[in-house]
């Protein structure tokens, strides 16, 4: 399997999964190859992968851009970069985790700024707790174009 990541989130799937990258893995382990990620485009595989670098609390993290499609969750910050590499998005994923603030996420409010900001045509809302509310009655708040996300869900945008 190819993993993609940054060299800190690769140093802490080596040390969570030690057994997967030792030198005799026992039978029926994965077998992992890492690859290095950056905030630099990327292309993996053929597609184009824009690194969004968006801020957890202190953590540094990343969400992604593929063609119109920006996808970026465990986010509360986002950098100059990220803003500017989100223009001409159409369909933007993001983490809105509750009504109340929370320190590495955005909630209701936050994530509905950001998307008034961004002005994608669709916005999907995920990484929600059961504190956001019932999916009918928060999905009757969100304005046009924004839904809640679901199990499931299918995103295509040519």
């Amino acid at each position: 399997m190819d993993v993609h990541a940054t060299p800190s989130v690769q140093n802490a799937l080596k040390r969570e999964f030690h057994y997967v990258f030792g030198e005799n893995p026992y039978p029926g382990v994965p077998r992992v190859r890492l690859h290095n990620l950056s905030d630099d485009p990327q292309n993996i595989g053929g597609v184009e992968v824009l690194p969004l670098p968006v801020m957890h609390y202190k953590l540094p993290v990343l969400g992604f851009r593929i063609g119109r499609i920006a996808y970026i969750t465990d986010a509360n910050a986002f950098s100059p970069v990220t803003w500017e590499r989100l223009e001409g998005v159409e369909v933007l994923v993001l983490n809105a985790l509750r009504k109340e603030p929370h320190v590495s996420h955005f909630n209701l409010e936050e994530a509905l700024e950001v998307i008034e900001k961004v002005a994608p045509k669709q916005a999907y809302l995920t990484h929600i707790s059961h504190l956001l509310g019932k999916h009918e009655a928060v999905q009757a708040e969100l304005p046009d174009g924004v839904s809640l996300g679901w199990d499931g869900l299918r995103i295509s945008c040519p």
